[in-house]
Protein backbone atom coordinates (compact mmCIF):
# COMPACT_ATOMS: atom_id res chain seq x y z
CA UNK A 1 0.00 0.00 0.00
CA UNK A 2 1.26 3.45 -0.88
CA UNK A 3 1.70 5.77 2.14
CA UNK A 4 -1.00 8.22 3.22
CA UNK A 5 0.33 11.66 4.20
CA UNK A 6 -1.91 13.98 6.19
CA UNK A 7 -1.01 17.57 5.31
CA UNK A 8 -2.10 18.75 8.77
CA UNK A 9 0.53 16.69 10.57
CA UNK A 10 4.03 17.81 11.57
CA UNK A 11 6.15 15.14 9.91
CA UNK A 12 5.03 15.91 6.34
CA UNK A 13 8.51 16.73 4.90
CA UNK A 14 10.13 13.54 6.20
CA UNK A 15 7.25 11.41 4.97
CA UNK A 16 7.27 13.10 1.57
CA UNK A 17 11.01 12.45 1.23
CA UNK A 18 10.54 8.77 2.04
CA UNK A 19 7.64 8.44 -0.41
CA UNK A 20 9.43 10.28 -3.22
CA UNK A 21 12.56 8.19 -2.77
CA UNK A 22 10.71 4.87 -2.55
CA UNK A 23 7.88 5.09 -5.11
CA UNK A 24 7.25 8.69 -6.17
CA UNK A 25 3.58 8.14 -5.23
CA UNK A 26 1.58 8.76 -2.07
CA UNK A 27 -1.95 9.59 -0.95
CA UNK A 28 -2.76 13.06 0.39
CA UNK A 29 -5.32 13.55 3.16
CA UNK A 30 -6.09 16.57 5.32
CA UNK A 31 -6.39 18.67 2.15
CA UNK A 32 -9.57 20.59 2.94
CA UNK A 33 -11.24 20.24 -0.48
CA UNK A 34 -15.00 20.07 0.17
CA UNK A 35 -16.60 16.70 -0.44
CA UNK A 36 -19.68 18.25 -2.00
CA UNK A 37 -17.52 19.98 -4.63
CA UNK A 38 -15.92 16.67 -5.58
CA UNK A 39 -19.28 14.91 -5.72
CA UNK A 40 -20.88 17.64 -7.84
CA UNK A 41 -17.93 17.61 -10.24
CA UNK A 42 -18.23 13.84 -10.65
CA UNK A 43 -21.98 14.08 -11.30
CA UNK A 44 -21.59 16.85 -13.89
CA UNK A 45 -18.81 14.97 -15.66
CA UNK A 46 -20.93 11.82 -15.89
CA UNK A 47 -23.77 13.88 -17.33
CA UNK A 48 -21.44 15.21 -20.03
CA UNK A 49 -19.95 11.84 -20.98
CA UNK A 50 -23.46 10.37 -21.30
CA UNK A 51 -24.26 12.83 -24.12
CA UNK A 52 -24.33 11.66 -27.75
CA UNK A 53 -21.01 12.10 -29.52
CA UNK A 54 -22.36 14.75 -31.89
CA UNK A 55 -23.22 16.92 -28.88
CA UNK A 56 -19.87 16.35 -27.18
CA UNK A 57 -18.22 17.26 -30.48
CA UNK A 58 -19.50 20.83 -30.06
CA UNK A 59 -16.50 21.38 -27.76
CA UNK A 60 -14.03 19.12 -29.58
CA UNK A 61 -10.35 19.92 -28.97
CA UNK A 62 -9.90 20.93 -32.60
CA UNK A 63 -12.19 23.90 -31.86
CA UNK A 64 -9.85 25.06 -29.08
CA UNK A 65 -6.92 25.75 -31.39
CA UNK A 66 -3.49 25.96 -29.81
CA UNK A 67 -5.06 26.32 -26.34
CA UNK A 68 -5.77 22.56 -26.62
CA UNK A 69 -8.94 22.63 -24.55
CA UNK A 70 -12.09 20.55 -24.97
CA UNK A 71 -13.27 17.01 -25.62
CA UNK A 72 -11.64 14.09 -27.39
CA UNK A 73 -13.19 10.67 -28.16
CA UNK A 74 -11.98 7.20 -27.19
CA UNK A 75 -8.81 6.35 -29.10
CA UNK A 76 -7.85 9.93 -30.00
CA UNK A 77 -5.10 10.21 -27.37
CA UNK A 78 -1.92 8.16 -27.72
CA UNK A 79 0.51 6.84 -25.12
CA UNK A 80 3.79 5.61 -26.59
CA UNK A 81 2.06 5.48 -29.96
CA UNK A 82 -0.82 3.27 -28.76
CA UNK A 83 -4.45 4.42 -28.61
CA UNK A 84 -5.79 4.88 -25.08
CA UNK A 85 -9.16 3.32 -24.16
CA UNK A 86 -10.52 6.55 -22.77
CA UNK A 87 -12.22 9.80 -23.71
CA UNK A 88 -11.63 13.06 -21.95
CA UNK A 89 -12.00 16.75 -21.35
CA UNK A 90 -8.99 19.09 -21.25
CA UNK A 91 -9.09 22.23 -19.13
CA UNK A 92 -6.55 24.70 -17.80
CA UNK A 93 -6.23 28.09 -16.17
CA UNK A 94 -8.87 30.35 -17.70
CA UNK A 95 -7.25 33.13 -19.72
CA UNK A 96 -8.63 35.32 -22.53
CA UNK A 97 -8.64 34.27 -26.16
CA UNK A 98 -5.64 35.34 -28.21
CA UNK A 99 -3.03 34.44 -25.60
CA UNK A 100 0.32 34.15 -27.44
CA UNK A 101 1.47 30.91 -25.79
CA UNK A 102 0.29 27.42 -26.73
CA UNK A 103 -1.72 25.52 -24.10
CA UNK A 104 -3.06 28.87 -22.83
CA UNK A 105 -6.50 30.27 -23.56
CA UNK A 106 -10.20 30.06 -22.70
CA UNK A 107 -11.72 26.75 -21.71
CA UNK A 108 -14.49 25.09 -23.72
CA UNK A 109 -17.52 24.18 -21.61
CA UNK A 110 -20.61 22.23 -22.72
CA UNK A 111 -23.85 24.14 -23.07
CA UNK A 112 -25.77 20.99 -22.03
CA UNK A 113 -24.10 20.90 -18.58
CA UNK A 114 -23.81 24.60 -17.67
CA UNK A 115 -22.84 23.92 -14.04
CA UNK A 116 -19.58 22.32 -15.19
CA UNK A 117 -17.99 25.73 -15.76
CA UNK A 118 -18.26 26.98 -12.18
CA UNK A 119 -17.40 23.56 -10.77
CA UNK A 120 -14.22 23.25 -12.83
CA UNK A 121 -13.02 26.79 -12.11
CA UNK A 122 -13.68 26.41 -8.37
CA UNK A 123 -11.92 23.06 -8.39
CA UNK A 124 -8.87 24.58 -10.09
CA UNK A 125 -8.61 27.16 -7.32
CA UNK A 126 -8.94 24.53 -4.60
CA UNK A 127 -6.39 22.22 -6.17
CA UNK A 128 -3.90 25.04 -6.72
CA UNK A 129 -4.04 25.68 -2.99
CA UNK A 130 -3.49 21.99 -2.19
CA UNK A 131 -0.62 21.69 -4.67
CA UNK A 132 1.16 24.68 -3.13
CA UNK A 133 0.72 23.05 0.28
CA UNK A 134 2.26 19.80 -0.96
CA UNK A 135 5.15 21.68 -2.57
CA UNK A 136 5.90 23.40 0.73
CA UNK A 137 6.44 19.92 2.14
CA UNK A 138 8.54 18.94 -0.89
CA UNK A 139 10.68 22.06 -0.46
CA UNK A 140 11.25 21.33 3.22
CA UNK A 141 12.11 17.72 2.38
CA UNK A 142 14.93 19.05 0.16
CA UNK A 143 16.23 21.51 2.74
CA UNK A 144 14.78 24.50 0.88
CA UNK A 145 12.72 27.43 2.16
CA UNK A 146 9.01 26.55 2.41
CA UNK A 147 8.15 29.14 -0.26
CA UNK A 148 10.87 27.98 -2.66
CA UNK A 149 8.29 26.90 -5.26
CA UNK A 150 5.46 29.36 -4.58
CA UNK A 151 7.87 32.31 -4.77
CA UNK A 152 9.65 30.91 -7.83
CA UNK A 153 8.68 28.13 -10.24
CA UNK A 154 4.98 28.13 -9.26
CA UNK A 155 4.47 31.84 -8.64
CA UNK A 156 2.87 31.72 -12.11
CA UNK A 157 2.26 27.99 -12.50
CA UNK A 158 1.21 26.02 -15.54
CA UNK A 159 -2.12 24.55 -14.42
CA UNK A 160 -3.73 21.78 -16.46
CA UNK A 161 -6.74 19.67 -15.52
CA UNK A 162 -8.24 16.61 -17.18
CA UNK A 163 -11.43 14.62 -16.70
CA UNK A 164 -11.13 11.11 -18.13
CA UNK A 165 -13.85 8.55 -18.80
CA UNK A 166 -12.70 4.95 -19.11
CA UNK A 167 -15.44 2.70 -20.52
CA UNK A 168 -15.50 -0.83 -19.12
CA UNK A 169 -12.83 -3.00 -20.75
CA UNK A 170 -13.54 -6.63 -21.66
CA UNK A 171 -11.54 -9.06 -19.57
CA UNK A 172 -9.66 -10.26 -22.67
CA UNK A 173 -8.86 -6.76 -24.00
CA UNK A 174 -5.05 -6.41 -24.13
CA UNK A 175 -5.23 -2.62 -24.45
CA UNK A 176 -4.82 -0.06 -21.68
CA UNK A 177 -7.06 2.80 -20.63
CA UNK A 178 -3.79 4.69 -20.59
CA UNK A 179 -0.48 2.94 -21.12
CA UNK A 180 2.71 3.18 -19.11
CA UNK A 181 3.93 6.77 -18.79
CA UNK A 182 5.31 9.38 -16.44
CA UNK A 183 3.89 12.87 -15.93
CA UNK A 184 5.73 15.89 -17.26
CA UNK A 185 5.76 18.56 -14.58
CA UNK A 186 6.14 18.89 -10.81
CA UNK A 187 3.08 17.31 -9.19
CA UNK A 188 -0.09 15.50 -10.16
CA UNK A 189 -3.03 15.31 -7.76
CA UNK A 190 -5.55 12.66 -8.79
CA UNK A 191 -9.15 12.32 -7.71
CA UNK A 192 -10.55 8.94 -8.77
CA UNK A 193 -13.93 7.31 -8.41
CA UNK A 194 -14.54 4.02 -6.60
CA UNK A 195 -13.79 1.73 -9.55
CA UNK A 196 -10.00 1.50 -9.30
CA UNK A 197 -7.68 0.62 -12.16
CA UNK A 198 -4.58 2.73 -11.45
CA UNK A 199 -1.30 0.83 -11.20
CA UNK A 200 2.12 2.15 -10.14
CA UNK A 201 5.50 0.67 -11.09
CA UNK A 202 7.38 0.39 -7.79
CA UNK A 203 10.80 -1.22 -7.20
CA UNK A 204 8.84 -4.37 -6.24
CA UNK A 205 6.83 -4.39 -9.48
CA UNK A 206 3.40 -3.13 -10.45
CA UNK A 207 1.03 -2.42 -7.54
CA UNK A 208 -2.54 -1.18 -7.44
CA UNK A 209 -3.34 2.32 -6.17
CA UNK A 210 -6.99 1.89 -5.22
CA UNK A 211 -9.20 4.81 -4.25
CA UNK A 212 -9.15 5.70 -0.56
CA UNK A 213 -11.88 7.85 1.00
CA UNK A 214 -11.23 11.60 1.15
CA UNK A 215 -7.76 11.40 -0.42
CA UNK A 216 -5.96 12.36 -3.61
CA UNK A 217 -3.23 10.27 -5.17
CA UNK A 218 -0.12 12.44 -5.56
CA UNK A 219 2.81 11.65 -7.81
CA UNK A 220 5.88 13.60 -8.84
CA UNK A 221 6.69 14.40 -12.45
CA UNK A 222 9.68 14.71 -14.73
CA UNK A 223 10.51 18.28 -13.72
CA UNK A 224 10.86 17.36 -10.06
CA UNK A 225 13.14 14.51 -11.09
CA UNK A 226 15.14 17.03 -13.13
CA UNK A 227 15.20 19.61 -10.34
CA UNK A 228 16.49 17.08 -7.81
CA UNK A 229 19.07 15.60 -10.19
CA UNK A 230 17.32 12.23 -9.98
CA UNK A 231 17.16 12.15 -6.17
CA UNK A 232 13.40 11.94 -6.62
CA UNK A 233 12.22 9.91 -9.62
CA UNK A 234 9.03 10.34 -11.64
CA UNK A 235 7.36 6.95 -11.56
CA UNK A 236 5.66 5.11 -14.44
CA UNK A 237 1.98 4.34 -14.01
CA UNK A 238 -0.90 3.02 -16.12
CA UNK A 239 -4.66 2.39 -16.01
CA UNK A 240 -6.91 -0.48 -17.05
CA UNK A 241 -10.59 -0.42 -16.15
CA UNK A 242 -11.70 -3.98 -15.40
CA UNK A 243 -14.45 -2.99 -12.95
CA UNK A 244 -17.27 -3.57 -15.44
CA UNK A 245 -18.42 0.00 -14.81
CA UNK A 246 -17.62 3.43 -16.21
CA UNK A 247 -14.50 4.79 -14.49
CA UNK A 248 -13.91 8.53 -14.06
CA UNK A 249 -10.66 10.14 -12.96
CA UNK A 250 -9.72 13.76 -12.42
CA UNK A 251 -5.95 14.40 -12.72
CA UNK A 252 -4.77 17.91 -11.84
CA UNK A 253 -1.30 18.81 -13.10
CA UNK A 254 0.62 21.53 -11.26
CA UNK A 255 3.71 22.49 -13.18
CA UNK A 256 6.41 25.18 -13.45
CA UNK A 257 5.99 28.52 -15.11
CA UNK A 258 5.69 27.86 -18.85
CA UNK A 259 8.67 30.12 -19.62
CA UNK A 260 10.96 28.89 -16.85
CA UNK A 261 14.03 26.74 -17.28
CA UNK A 262 14.31 24.06 -14.59
CA UNK A 263 17.98 23.17 -14.05
CA UNK A 264 18.97 20.79 -11.25
CA UNK A 265 19.56 22.40 -7.88
CA UNK A 266 23.29 23.14 -7.51
CA UNK A 267 23.82 20.54 -4.79
CA UNK A 268 21.57 17.96 -6.44
CA UNK A 269 23.09 17.60 -9.91
CA UNK A 270 23.01 13.88 -10.69
CA UNK A 271 23.19 12.90 -7.01
CA UNK A 272 20.25 10.59 -7.35
CA UNK A 273 21.29 8.66 -10.42
CA UNK A 274 21.37 4.98 -9.55
CA UNK A 275 21.83 3.33 -12.92
CA UNK A 276 18.16 2.45 -13.36
CA UNK A 277 16.95 2.79 -16.92
CA UNK A 278 13.80 4.90 -17.30
CA UNK A 279 10.72 3.26 -18.77
CA UNK A 280 11.13 5.24 -22.05
CA UNK A 281 14.92 5.13 -22.26
CA UNK A 282 15.07 8.92 -21.96
CA UNK A 283 15.97 11.31 -19.15
CA UNK A 284 14.52 14.70 -18.23
CA UNK A 285 17.98 15.59 -16.94
CA UNK A 286 19.26 15.70 -20.52
CA UNK A 287 16.66 18.19 -21.74
CA UNK A 288 17.63 21.79 -22.54
CA UNK A 289 15.09 24.60 -22.73
CA UNK A 290 12.02 25.90 -20.94
CA UNK A 291 9.26 23.89 -19.36
CA UNK A 292 7.00 25.11 -22.15
CA UNK A 293 9.36 23.58 -24.72
CA UNK A 294 9.31 20.27 -22.86
CA UNK A 295 5.53 20.24 -22.40
CA UNK A 296 4.56 21.13 -25.97
CA UNK A 297 6.93 18.52 -27.39
CA UNK A 298 5.41 15.85 -25.15
CA UNK A 299 1.78 16.82 -25.77
CA UNK A 300 2.31 16.93 -29.55
CA UNK A 301 3.15 13.22 -29.38
CA UNK A 302 -0.02 12.52 -27.43
CA UNK A 303 -2.27 14.27 -29.98
CA UNK A 304 -0.39 14.11 -33.31
CA UNK A 305 -3.50 15.16 -35.23
CA UNK A 306 -3.38 18.57 -33.50
CA UNK A 307 0.38 19.06 -33.74
CA UNK A 308 -0.06 21.73 -36.42
CA UNK A 309 -1.88 23.97 -33.95
CA UNK A 310 1.28 24.40 -31.91
CA UNK A 311 3.67 27.23 -32.65
CA UNK A 312 7.01 28.07 -31.10
CA UNK A 313 6.21 29.50 -27.64
CA UNK A 314 8.70 32.33 -27.87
Amino acid sequence: MLPVIDLSERDVPARIEAACRETGFFYVSGHGVPGDLREALDAAAREFFALPENEKDEIAMARGGKAWRGWFPVGAELTSGEEDRKEGLYFGAEVPAGHPLPLHGPNLFPRQVPELRSLVLTYLDEMTRVAQDVLRGVAASLGLAPDYFSAGYTANPTVLFRIFHYPPAPADDPGWGVGEHTDYGLLTLLLQDDNGGLQVHTPDGWVDAPPLPDTFVCNIGDMLERLTGGWYRSTPHRVRNTSGRDRLSFPFFFDPDFGAEVPPLPDRAAVGQDGRRRWDGQSPLAFEGTYGDYLTAKVAKVFPQLRGELTQPF
